[in-house]
């Protein structure tokens, strides 16, 4: 007999699927984990296998759905969450997906975003849809992905196709192909939603080739998406909310008024401050964004995209040996005086925001005989303060200065990072009780929908801080700190 009601909340990520039941006060009742593999067939190219999103999140879902019913807790609902911009298309006869995922930190289109700013076309397309040509993005994927995967494109016109970033592919898998839809947060990372109609611009589906007949339905991010197959869960259950990671991040932490502020550090790093009903236009080339949409209201948000944050930690273990666990960093990092001088600009992927350069290459400089794997674990957390520096600081030139900044994901686990971070923003960061706050968005979303919470200032009222930390470092060090970081940058950037 269960003793309580849970929400499911799926969170497919970028280098794993995650899957955790809440309860109704926003605590964790169970949860699973599953890594799978990253491909990276040629520099620059990143991608997933299709059959390992779906298979580890159906496992870890299950799993978890389990571990809350033998704990007496009934899955009342289910929510997704996703890496974004991460682009699919399958077959609809069969679900057969018709390449391998191309992952949103995949630079192959560069060239073809870049033919296309020299073309003129970057004013029109930022106005319409928020974002920049850059090959983040998932139209400049589904181009590729048509124009390469033999008769993909014809298949495409005559309605054979299927496009869907993952929570779309996850929707599809859940519901056995009944549903082919997604959420708007996801919609407008896609570069073919226009931000202003909340649908898709046939003017940029002409631009980019792409058949409205391939496109997802677009619905609100507390919406009915359909019910699970009987046969995943022993009965099915409503799936009722679905966003992208980083909005479903800045649910999860309640940035529901104008001016609230979130940065998630995970695979990479992403700031998103709510602008409320106002499309603010960043003159900072920082991004113009979906917040959610719940109901007939719509919140926009600015957002700053780091390509490279916890990924650089996962290097240092995987790719140099130099740590066993990400965990060991914190111990390094603390144990030394400062930084010897040593820059890390973690570039492997290009530079996200405020830069936008595709074809920058990471690089370490400052190094010495005297520098020790230390140095460079501590390298490599400082430049995601660093990098969270450059976001904050081309929103105060937008005219949004925070006065707070909320963090979540799996590195603010590290103290000695987040004091770090508030130290070289000169601002308070807060950490949440519950730092799995994108899945618990994701859940909040559904909760909403199927009538379990109220309404927005319910979930306010149910967001609790952990830890408060202050500025301690003296401005003329913070000020030397950011230079050092700069001129590392100004080294590796192929622009300017």
């Amino acid at each position: 007999m269960a003793t309580g009601t849970g929400i499911l909340a799926i969170d497919q990520g970028t280098t794993s699927s995650r899957a955790i039941v809440f309860d109704l006060d926003g605590a964790i009742v169970a949860t699973a984990q599953a890594e799978f593999p990253q491909h990276f067939p040629a520099d620059g190219w990143v991608e997933h296998d299709p059959a390992d999103i779906w298979r580890t999140s159906r496992d870890v879902a299950l799993e978890a759905f389990n571990r809350a019913s033998a704990a007496g807790v009934e899955v009342a609902a289910i929510g997704l969450t996703n890496q974004r911009e991460t682009t699919l298309v399958w077959e609809r006869a069969s679900g057969r997906p018709i390449h391998h995922a191309i992952v949103w930190q995949d630079r192959r289109t560069a060239a073809y975003c870049q033919a296309l700013k020299a073309d003129g076309a970057e004013a029109d397309f930022h106005a319409r849809t928020g974002l920049l040509l850059d090959p983040y993005f998932s139209m400049s994927k589904i181009a590729w992905l048509l124009d390469h995967v033999e008769g993909a494109r014809e298949a495409a016109a005559r309605g054979d196709l299927a496009f869907g970033t993952v929570d779309s592919f996850l929707l599809w898998h859940l519901t056995g192909g009944r549903v082919h839809a997604t959420d708007v947060t996801n919609a407008s990372r896609t570069g073919l939603f226009n931000l202003r109609t909340l649908d898709w611009d046939d003017e940029l589906l002409r631009l980019f080739d792409v058949s409205r007949a391939l496109l997802p339905e677009v619905r609100a991010s507390a919406a009915d998406f359909g019910a699970s197959e009987t046969r995943l869960f022993g009965r099915p259950l409503p799936i009722a909310g679905i966003a992208g990671d980083q909005q479903a991040a800045a649910i999860g932490q309640c940035c529901f008024q104008p001016g609230s502020v979130k940065s998630t550090y995970g695979t990479g790093c992403f700031l998103l401050l709510n602008t409320g009903r106002e499309i603010l236009s960043s003159g900072s080339r920082l991004l113009t964004t979906v917040a959610y949409r719940i109901g007939d209201e719509t919140a926009y948000a600015l957002e700053g995209s780091i390509f490279v944050a916890g990924a650089a930690i996962q290097w240092l273990r995987d790719g140099l040996g130099l740590i066993a666990d990400a965990a060991e960093s914190e111990a390094l990092a603390q144990g030394l005086a400062d930084n010897g001088g040593v820059y890390l600009v973690p570039a492997f992927t290009g530079l996200g925001a405020p830069h936008w350069d595709p074809d920058a290459r990471g690089a370490i400089f400052g190094l010495t005989r005297g520098t020790s794997p230390a140095h460079l674990v501590r390298a490599a957390l400082e430049a995601v303060a660093y990098q969270t520096h450059d976001l904050v600081a081309a929103m105060a030139a937008d005219g949004v200065a925070p006065k707070a900044l909320r963090v979540d994901g799996g590195m603010v686990a590290n103290d000695w990072l987040v004091q770090f971070l508030a130290d070289i923003l000169d601002l308070p960061v807060e950490r949440p009780r519950v730092r799995e706050t994108t899945a618990l968005g994701a859940a909040y979303l559904a909760g909403l929908q199927t009538g379990h919470f109220g309404s927005l200032d319910d979930l306010s009222a149910r967001w609790g801080r952990d830890r408060r930390f202050t500025p301690a470092l003296a401005a003329p060090e913070r000020a030397r700190l950011v230079k050092g970081w700069q001129d590392a940058v100004a080294r590796v950037t192929t622009k300017g």
